[in-house]
């Protein structure tokens, strides 16, 4: 062990140690998210980036943080010097809890919930113009 490194470790600090993360890793996290977002958002993208903005608001806040993360990192990891700069712990922990989201999602709950929530617009429509006619055939003396 270097002497730079002795001072830390008695100081009770822990070391982490960082790993440089490649452009052909972050390639491979990007397809394998990008398939994600197409099975379960029904989301088409080239890159990460357009797919999560197309994904938009579907996504909650702290996902589209990680994924925000993920797309500095990818950019950051085209460039080997830049490369250096990226967290990898980081960076993996944001994959995980994003592909851990994505995975959680159901399908056909999610084709219910829509389904439901128009059926339920188109019926508090039709109830809305109902009463207004009812009004309406009132105010004229006709009911």
């Amino acid at each position: 062990m270097s002497q730079g490194l002795a001072p830390l470790q008695r100081q009770g600090q822990q070391l982490r140690q960082y790993f440089m993360i490649t452009d052909k890793d972050m390639a491979a996290k990007s397809r394998k998210l990008r398939g994600l977002m197409q099975q379960k958002l029904d989301v088409r993208g080239r890159d990460l980036r357009q797919s999560l903005r197309r994904a938009g608001r579907r996504l909650p806040r702290r996902v589209r943080k990680w994924g925000a993360e993920l797309m500095r990192a990818e950019m950051l990891a085209h460039n080997p010097k830049t490369a250096r700069q990226v967290d990898a712990q980081s960076v993996q922990q944001a994959y995980d809890s994003m592909c851990a989201h994505l995975e959680a999602i159901d399908v056909s709950e999610r084709r219910k919930a829509r389904f439901l929530g128009l059926a339920g617009a188109i019926v508090a429509n039709i109830i809305a113009v109902s009463v207004l006619f009812v009004v309406w055939l009132w105010w004229r003396g006709f009911v």
